[in-house]
């Protein structure tokens, strides 16, 4: 197998059919569904664990991490949406987002060959395919961000009213004018600007979070094929040296950016859901 060809097996889904389109509405990722699906029932697990350790005493380790977690959210989503009401169930989804999307960024981490090398041989086809982090995948950072844009239409109109929100969709950013023709073409204008901030905010979020973790994954693939080099040369000793060297620096500055991108997507959550509770 060539460099390319390991790398590019290395990138393809374990899917109901084969595909190349770039969008195909027909194809479903088994690999992201089923790791994305494990990783919310260890968030479920982990979360209940917490619970019944809760103590008013000394906090232990485990109970100390969740409890820094939750005021760190909490802090946050009272920084950015002020309705306190909301703030009962926009502060535990943010609080699922981090925990959730942390988790699947982390297995990242794991060798690269580790469960493919594993799934492989539970199904004894040489050639079987496996991605293991959900979020290098296109379809689950998107259906993601998608979650937030519900979110924020929900909110939009219970604050505002369907009426109220809906005269915001034609009134702003450029406001409105007396003359009728020219408040129907302001609405109009006002209409489009509305709904290409929706979907520009909707995009970036989850591209933003795919980006990074593709180029994480793939960097990773880069430096296995250091050590897929190896030979008992000097060369060959030199290579493995690197593999070891690089992989170990990128798994720990990897451990930052794994966290940062769920911050930042945790944040996103919270400013975009607070914009829909502010009136223009």
């Amino acid at each position: 197998m060539t460099s390319g060809e390991y790398i590019q097996h290395h990138l393809t889904h374990l899917s109901n059919i084969e595909s190349s389109a770039p969008l195909n509405f027909h194809v479903v990722h088994w690999d992201s569904v089923v790791f994305s699906s494990v990783l919310g029932i260890v968030f479920l697990l982990l979360g209940l664990l917490a619970a019944r350790r809760v103590t008013s005493g000394v906090p232990g380790r485990f109970q100390a991490a969740m409890e820094v977690m939750i005021e760190m959210v909490d802090s946050q989503a009272k920084a950015i949406v002020h309705n306190a009401t909301s703030r009962k169930l926009v502060a535990p989804m943010a609080l699922t987002v981090f925990i959730w999307i942390f988790l699947l960024n982390a297995m990242d981490l794991l060798p690269v060959d580790l469960l493919p090398f594993l799934f492989q041989h539970i199904t004894g086809d040489p050639e079987s395919k496996l991605r293991v982090v959900p979020t290098a995948d296109i379809s689950v950072t998107m259906g993601l961000s998608v979650g937030v844009l519900i979110a924020c239409l929900y909110y939009n109109i219970k604050i505002k009213g369907a009426g109220g929100w809906a005269h915001e969709l034609v009134v702003a950013p450029f406001g409105t004018s007396k003359n009728p023709i020219a408040a129907v073409l302001l609405g109009i204008v006002n209409f489009g600007m509305q709904m290409i901030e929706f979907v520009a905010k909707t995009v970036s979020h989850g591209m933003r979070l795919y980006g990074n973790m593709y180029a994480g994954e793939l960097i990773f693939l880069l430096i296995a094929l250091l050590g897929g080099a190896f030979t008992f040369t000097a060369g060959g000793f030199g290579l493995a040296l690197m593999h070891i060297i690089a992989g170990t620096a990128w798994a720990i500055f990897h451990i930052l950016i794994i966290t940062l991108q769920a911050f930042v997507f945790m944040m996103l959550t919270l400013v975009y859901i607070g914009q829909a509770h502010d009136a223009h």
